[in-house]
This record gives C-alpha cells, structure tokens and sequence, in this order.
C-alpha cells in the first residue's frame, strides 16, 4: 500500500485546497505553510498550504451556490452520498490509519479499531438517521417544518482529526447544509484523505469545501464571515470564546463542544477489580487527549489503598513506544505544545502536593525521542488541586477521596467543565440516581458500549449543542411553523 504521504504529495493535495468541486491552489500571492511533525521522531514529514481570507471567501462563495439546489435535494440522494462516503472510508482504512499515526502519533492499532471505524460509524448514522427523519410534521392545522440552516464552518481538532470531522459532515450533509471544512493545521493529513473520498463518492461542487489554515485567520474568517449560517467548534474552551465572539455581531449559531475535566464516581458497592482497570482504560484513551476523558475517579476513602494497587497495575500494562509496533497501546502525545503541557501539570501535582502513585515527569523509559508521556496516576488529590480542576489533556489520572455519595456528587459538579462523567456500582437504582444528578451532557454506567447515536455535547464551559445521532442532525436543521397549511 501506498504511504498516506507518498500518495498525498504524488496527488499534489499538500499544497491546494478543495473548493468547488476540485483541488485548487491558494489564490494568495503570498502562501504561508504549516509542517506537519512526526510526534513519535519530531522530524517534519510535510509542509501543507495554509489559506487566508480570500481562500476562505472562495470556498464560503461555492458552498452559497450550491446550498439551494443541494438542500433541496430529496433526503433519499443525500442518503445514497454519504452511503458511498461511508464504503471508501471503510475501503480505505489502513491509509487513514497510517496517516493518523504519522500526523498526531495514535498507536496503529488504536487507528485501525477506533480512530477509523468510529469515524465512519458518524456517517453511517447520518444516513441511517436522514433515511427516517419526518422533515415535516402536522401539529392541528399547522405545519412543523425542519429546513437546512444554510452554509456551515465545521472547526475541527488535532486529538480526533477523522473523528471529528464526520462527526460534523455526515450530519450536515444530511440536514442538507453546505460546508466549508477548517481542519486543525496541527494533524492535516487525514482532513486531505477525506477531502478526496468526497471527492471520489461524487460530492456536488461546493457542497463539501476544505481550506486548510490557522484559528486566528481562517477560523476567524469563517466565524465573522456573513455569508456563513452557523459555525460548529471543537477546541479549547479558549479557542471557542473566540469563535462565538467574533461570530456574534451576525447573530449566526455556534455549537460548541469544548473541554472537560469529567469525573468517574467510583461507588462503595463497585466492583472494584472491574471498575478500576477500565477506569484507567477510559481516562488514557487516545493518550488521555479526549475532551470527555474521566481523568477524575472518586473513590470511597475506605478503598483508596486497593484503588491504588488496582490503578498502579492497570497502568503499568500499557506500551507507550513507537505508534506503528503492532504491540504498541499507546503512542506520543500528538505534538510539542501538548506535550510541555503535560509535563508541566505532572509538575504541578508534585509541587501541590498530590501522591505519585506511578509514572511523573519525562519519557517512559528507553524512548529518548519523541513526545512520549508517563502514564501517571496521583492519588490523594484535593478538588481544589489544579490538577484536579484544569483540563490536562494527556494521560495523567487524579485519585481524589470521598466520604459520602453526597460528597462525590459535589465534588464531581465541582468544575466549570460538563461534558461527559462516569458511575460504577452495582446497585443499578442508585448508580441512576447519581447519574441524574450529574451536570453533565452524557453519563456512563459502568462502562457501556459506545454508543454512536447518543447526542454528545456539555454543559457550563464544555459548550452549547450536541453532536452525533438524531440530535447532532438537528443541530444544523432551523424550525419554520406554517399556520393553516393543513386547512
């Protein structure tokens, strides 16, 4: 199989942007790069094209021509599109694999179960979802009627770059919007592969458009522009403000899914052999570099020692090294930012005080190169603790003692963030009662599947919105009543 690199500069697709329906150069004199770094060796591996305002009025221009026509194209064609994006993304799965692990360091065979295939999944939904949606309903004499908001700014992230990106796509492209993609300039390579799948399932010109560059040009663009109908951000709660500030003197939608910082209730009746290793599991998924990971786990004071001993084992049996070894779980924190920012918040729970329970500062050992992080764990860890209030983003779990169920609900409320949470125990009446009483968009009881049509998103600073299923749909979608349309 051809490399995900070799094809992509054979393609000439570094350099140039989809709009319209084909791949274009910057139309910029002056064209600015961004390089794309190989986190497991911090080597260079590709410089891509970034765009500036003209790009980004360019693709806002195509996407405005062909809303009318695509919006109102029957929801059974818009089904048979993303039915064929579907198929080339599973076809294709090993290239977007391979171009994960090089372009943001996933271990290659996380990418192939999860980064890829969970992908895909989001538009299988908007399919699925788009072939039952009743777009009109009769309520009395009066017409509901659901119609595509019009051209969307889809801001995506470096952590989950295909993820997030169908996650975006599949349902607005089934609500019938048009779309101008900025995927992050820090993991690029994938967002190219895409741009060329829809390419190939035969995407009408201007219904899908991608222009590559920086938040605070091409993100800022995109938010302000009055031509865009609605702007939808994965980031940084940071980098969120500043989308909807800029967004907000044209009064368009901005949906929002921002940080986390969720905790995971560890009830007195839990299975502990159970709960903690998935516990440890769930928390360094993805390295840790997941908005919803529970890098909080509230434990009963009584346990804490066994908690320890469980978590300390859980986490010695990962492999952090190369992302492309076969037994490889866990590969480099995704770029050189995140990972001084890991090593600085390990810093700070030495410094606060926290217990070491495994792992701290610097490489694993035998990995001298690369942004490779400890899998680490502190344990009597304080709710006041910046640790235990700041969003780390890397694989660093905080303990944190309870003596009352009441407490742990407090302490888990006890955030700006509310986007995912967890509960373990066996008595399945009061692990629901706990849940309820969660402020947070999603709750997880003892460790479900995935559930790729439960609507995602936060409460307080995590965001406004929800993504995925039938409401992450909705989300592109604008209500119109018509009075007396059944007379």
């Amino acid at each position: 199989m051809t490399s995900p690199l070799r094809h992509l500069t054979e393609a000439g697709f570094l350099g140039k942007f989809y709009i319209d329906g084909g791949w274009r150069k910057p139309v910029g004199s002056v064209v600015a790069a961004a390089t794309v770094v190989n986190p497991a060796t911090e080597q260079p591996i590709a410089d891509v094209a970034l765009g500036d305002d003209d790009d980004v009025d360019c693709a806002i221009g195509a996407a405005r021509r062909a809303f009318a026509g695509w919006s109102m194209t029957p929801p059974a064609d818009r089904a048979v599109l993303l039915d064929r994006i579907h198929g080339l993304l599973l076809q294709r799965l090993e290239l977007f694999a391979q171009a994960l692990t090089c372009e943001m360091g996933a271990a290659i065979i996380y990418a192939r179960r999860a980064q890829v295939p969970l992908a895909a999944e989001h538009i299988r939904v908007a399919r699925d979802n788009l072939a039952n949606y009743q777009f009109i309903a009769a309520r009395g004499s009066t017409a509901i009627m659901r119609e595509a908001i019009g051209v969307c700014g889809l801001i995506t992230p470096w952590n989950w770059p295909l993820y997030q990106i169908t996650a975006k796509v599949g349902p607005a492209l089934a609500a019938g919007c048009t779309v101008v993609l900025k995927p992050s300039e820090l993991s690029p390579l994938s967002a190219l592969l895409f741009a060329e799948v829809m390419d190939d399932a035969g995407c009408p010109p201007g219904v899908f458009n991608l222009v590559n560059g920086t938040g605070p040009i091409v993100g800022a663009r995109l938010a302000s522009h009055p031509h865009v109908d609605m702007i939808s951000i994965t980031g940084s709660t940071r980098a969120g403000v500043l989308v909807a500030q800029a967004a907000a003197p044209t009064v368009k939608r901005v949906a929002q899914e921002l940080g986390g910082k969720s905790p995971n209730i560890i009830l007195p009746d839990a299975d502990l052999s159970r709960a903690i290793p998935l516990g440890v599991g769930a928390a360094f998924r993805n390295l840790g570099q997941s908005c919803s990971a529970p890098t909080r786990m509230l434990v009963p004071r009584s346990h804490m020692k066994e908690v320890e001993t469980l978590a300390a084992v859980a986490a010695s049996e990962l492999v952090v090294g190369d992302p492309l070894g076969e037994s490889t779980t866990h590969g480099p924190i995704a770029n050189r930012p995140q990972f001084e920012r890991v090593q600085t918040m390990i810093g700070v729970g030495l410094d606060e005080g926290a217990k070491l329970v495994i792992g701290g500062p610097g490489r694993p050992r035998n990995l001298q190169i690369g942004f490779y992080a400890r899998p680490t764990i502190f344990s009597n860890v304080r709710r006041d603790m910046r640790i235990a209030q700041e969003e780390i983003f890397g694989p660093v779990l905080s303990i944190i003692p309870y003596d009352t169920v009441d407490e742990a609900i407090a302490i888990a409320n006890d955030t700006v963030y509310g986007l995912g949470a967890h509960v373990q125990g066996t008595d399945m009446e009061t692990v629901r009662a706990v849940a309820r009483r969660i402020q947070s968009g999603q709750v997880h009881l003892n460790h479900p599947d995935w559930d790729p049509n439960a609507p995602f998103g936060g409460y307080k600073r995590s965001g406004n919105g929800r993504e995925y299923g039938r409401e992450g749909m909705e989300e592109y979608l604008e209500t119109k009543a018509v009075l007396g349309f059944y007379r």
